[in-house]
Formats: C-alpha cells, sequence, structure tokens
C-alpha cells in the first residue's frame, strides 16, 4: 500500500476543549503511523454553526459543501460523537443528513464515542452503527468507546482505551489494504 489514502476524521463535539477530538485525534495519529495518510478533520465544534439551520444541501456555505465532498470520497471515515441522550449529538446526524445516501456505500467506517460513564458504551452498535448502515457503509468491527475516567486533564490515560485503539487501527488498515487489493486487480 504505498499510495496515500484520504481519511475524513469527524468529531461530533460541540465544544472545545474535548475529550472526543483527543480521542479522534489518537485514532488519526495511530493510523498515520502506520499508512500514508490525507487526512481532513471535521469539528462540528467549529464548523457547526455555518449548517445547524440549513434544510437544504445546496444553500450550505461553500466551505460545509467542500466537507460534504470530502466526506463523500473518503477511502476511510472515523466518525466520533459524545453521548447526549444516550446517541450521537444532533448536529452529527445533521451533517450526514446532506450527505448522498449512495455516497458511502462500502467505505470503511471507524467508530468511536465518548460519554460519562460505561452504560452509554453501545451507543456505537445501537446508534452509529445503523446510521452508517443506511448508507451501506463497511463499519469496522472495533469501535472505541472511552469515558472520562479514560482520560487525565484531556489526554488518553487508560491503557486498555490505547489497546482497543491499536486493534481499531488493525482493523482500518487491514480493511484499507483488502480494498486496496481488489481496486488493483479490478485494473
Amino acid at each position: 500500500m504505498s499510495r496515500q489514502f484520504k481519511v475524513v476524521a469527524i468529531s461530533g463535539s460541540v465544544q472545545r476543549p474535548s475529550r472526543t477530538l483527543v480521542l479522534l485525534q489518537a485514532l488519526v495519529e495511530r493510523l498515520g503511523q502506520q499508512l500514508p495518510i490525507e487526512v481532513r478533520l471535521i469539528e462540528l465544534a467549529e464548523v457547526g454553526p455555518g449548517f445547524a439551520g440549513v434544510l437544504r444541501r445546496e444553500v450550505l456555505p461553500a466551505a460545509v459543501q467542500d466537507h460534504l465532498r470530502a466526506i463523500e470520497s473518503a477511502d476511510l471515515l472515523i466518525a466520533a460523537s459524545p453521548v447526549y441522550r444516550a446517541s450521537y449529538t444532533g448536529l452529527f446526524k445533521h451533517l450526514f443528513d446532506f450527505v448522498h445516501h449512495e455516497a458511502l456505500r462500502n467505505v470503511p467506517v471507524l467508530l468511536a464515542a465518548t460519554g460519562g460513564s460505561e452504560r452509554h458504551a453501545l451507543v456505537i452498535d445501537h446508534q452509529l452503527r445503523p446510521l452508517f448502515g443506511f448508507f451501506q457503509a463497511l463499519s469496522l468491527p472495533v469501535g472505541v468507546y472511552a469515558t472520562e475516567t479514560d482520560f487525565t486533564h484531556y489526554r488518553i490515560s487508560s491503557t486498555e482505551v490505547l489497546e482497543r485503539i491499536e486493534r481499531a487501527v488493525e482493523a482500518a488498515l487491514s480493511s484499507l489494504a483488502s480494498d486496496a487489493r481488489r481496486n488493483t486487480s479490478a485494473a
């Protein structure tokens, strides 16, 4: 795999500092240590106000339209959200309301979430996977969930979370390698 892969990392957090953003950055950093990647980081805390009240894609600001094109052309998505009311943030969902329903077909998606306690850990399986299932994306089998206690001063301090990041990145690498082999043999 010598080509550079387009990775779009989306933080569903609407505030800073953000544990979700820290987790997302750790995933991107680890992936970048293993593979040549070009990363587009989309932080809803920054871009959310530009589309929060918009109802149709054609009236979105140019910067948001550019982010959507990046999402729709990514080789890999890394999608992370904090848990609000037992689900991902509303603004996270609103962003994906603008993504074309066929644009993510067969695109690998690494899922991550943060929450106040372990009781929200199933958000990945019960909320995020169905969202990306609608798009027919390939949700990777290993997601990463972290609680407030897994961080110290907005740094990941849990060895279990760091190990899970390793497993999730391995799954992403495997998926990208399979996709690269399929594309090479089809050419």
